[in-house]
């Protein structure tokens, strides 16, 4: 059966520097083990699969893998499947929302504006634990007088997030050679001197058996933002930057919408066709 499928380019303006991703239009039919085994295959950050909404409020439903578990949220795949869906053919019950669906339930995105950006999920604030704060800080080689302030954020995903002095302590960081008994997805932030291109720099460094950084998350830029809205630090828009180090040019718009917080970012279609598997 011939397929859909669209690969995209999520949070850059400039085409192959943002986080590609693989859409599947018409996921139906399809089982787990396929739409694993075909993430496995495109061997991206993640590949979605696009199906028909259960509930009745939603555009579309999506499920997202990555090449070895599927996700119950991740924000450069809501942003890259909304506008893959658009350019579809895809018309939102309301015009200027789209809503998807998706394991933690409805994700709300604005497409009425110059980029798409998405309604942040709800996200749980926790201590982090001191022992686990410790072993983060000696695996990245990071100055514990460089970290500001540290916490646990749950949106789906759990990150283990510490604020760092700046932006030069967060693109210093160097987790070379470490590796912990279980996965751990560690977050960093740090602010830029004012007048900078972006706000700040954000990175996203996962451990476990070897260590693999990822080129843009919104997911971790949405967790970040909910937190810097509970703590009263969120009171405009900002840039965060984030790939640097790999060589990607990511660009997360970060603003307040009243209780919101919006997650926006460009996206580039890049290849369209159809597939058979």
């Amino acid at each position: 059966m011939q397929r859909r499928f669209i690969q995209c380019d999520v949070f850059s303006h400039l085409p192959t520097r943002g986080n590609g991703l693989a859409v599947v239009l018409d996921g139906e039919g399809l089982s787990d083990e396929a739409m694993q085994r075909f993430a496995v295959w495109t061997n991206l950050a993640e590949t979605t699969f696009l199906l028909p909404p259960t509930d009745a409020e939603a555009d579309y439903r999506v499920r997202i893998f990555t090449t070895s578990r599927e996700l119950p949220f991740a924000g450069h795949p809501t942003l890259g499947s909304c506008m893959s869906w658009l350019h579809a053919g895809g018309r939102p019950r309301t015009p200027g929302v789209v809503r998807q669906e998706c394991a933690v339930g409805l994700i709300e995105i604005d497409v009425s504006g110059e980029r798409p950006a998405f309604v942040a999920p709800p996200t749980r604030v926790e201590p982090l634990d001191a022992a686990r704060l410790d072993s983060a800080v000696k695996a990245l080689r990071i100055d514990p007088a460089d970290v500001l302030r540290s916490a646990l954020l749950t949106n789906g995903p759990v990150w283990e997030f510490l604020e760092l002095r700046d932006a030069a302590a967060v693109l210093a960081a160097d987790a070379t050679g470490a590796s912990f008994p279980e996965e751990r997805a560690i977050g960093l932030l740090g602010a830029h001197p004012a007048g900078s291109e972006a706000d700040v720099e954000v990175r996203m460094i996962d451990i476990w058996h070897g260590i693999k950084e990822d080129p843009i998350t919104g997911s971790l830029n949405a967790a970040i933002a909910c937190w810097l809205q509970a703590e009263g630090r969120l009171d405009a828009p900002y840039v965060a930057a984030q790939g640097t180090r790999i060589g990607r040019h990511g660009r997360v718009h970060v603003s307040p919408r009243g209780s919101d917080v919006m997650i926006g970012g460009d996206v580039r279609i890049l290849i369209e066709g159809t597939l058979e598997f």
